[in-house]
């Protein structure tokens, strides 16, 4: 018996150590699949402001405002929010244009970090709200943080998606835990309205910021996990929702 109890020893230091949220979690080396718990105490986050430069992203007929400014400006607020709790990386500082395999390599092979990107929607005019794309099982718990923080800042009242589990460039092919944010609706003419006013972005970076740090400290909140999809990396020829 006793040998068998000191067999099995490593072992449950190893479990210790991969769990999002226990005493002895460490910060996740870069993976793969991702099939494991989210990070807790991790060191660096990476906001990605979404689309820039040539690429406007979605453009709101009834204000005008660009996705593309609105993305950068709401993750410089993001930074401001973390600054001194963790250390912040932007994937793009300017009205530049980042291909999107661009940004997953510079995401991809650094320990112990995170992936944001941030971004504005446009769908169905009735449609508004935040909405978060996922893939990763250890992107999960990060994904349901801040769904639940931009829940609480959006006065939302209409049909979306939520959190939803989507095979993207952004979500699937960084090997760290990544996380696509819509902060809203521009092609709802009243969402439109909020997101082009600084103090409602304002919110929704205090929203965003409050879900990292929660993350961070914290790891996954209470739960099952997900289960474990092995899919290939997701490429510009994939078949819409594949």
């Amino acid at each position: 018996m006793r040998r068998l109890l000191l067999a099995a020893f490593p072992v449950l230091i190893l479990a210790s150590c991969g769990t999002g949220g226990g005493p002895g979690a460490v910060s996740w080396k870069p993976d793969y699949w991702g099939h494991r718990p989210g990070p807790r105490g991790f060191t660096t986050v990476i906001l990605d402001a979404g689309h820039g430069g040539h690429d406007p992203g979605a453009v709101s007929s009834s204000v005008g405002v660009r996705e593309k400014d609105l993305a950068l400006d709401t993750v410089k607020r993001v930074q401001r929010k973390l600054a001194g709790r963790v250390n912040v990386r932007l994937m793009r500082s300017g009205d530049e244009f980042v291909d999107l395999d661009e940004r997953v390599r510079r995401a991809s092979g650094r320990g112990g970090t995170v992936l944001v990107s941030v971004h504005y929607n446009a769908g169905p005019s009735g449609w508004n709200g935040p909405e978060n794309y996922w893939w990763r099982v250890d992107s999960h718990g990060l994904a349901s943080r801040l769904q639940r923080e931009l829940d609480k800042a959006s006065p939302f009242d209409g049909p979306n998606r939520g959190k939803v589990r989507r095979r993207l460039r952004l979500t699937r092919n960084p090997d760290v835990p990544c996380v696509l944010v819509e902060c809203g609706y521009l092609s709802h003419p009243a969402e439109a309205r909020r997101c082009a006013d600084p103090g409602y972005r304002d919110r929704l970076a205090s929203a965003i910021a409050k879900a990292i740090l929660d993350q961070q400290a914290h790891g996954d909140p209470p739960g099952p996990l997900p289960p474990p999809i092995n899919k290939p990396p997701s490429r510009p020829t994939d078949p819409p929702g594949s």
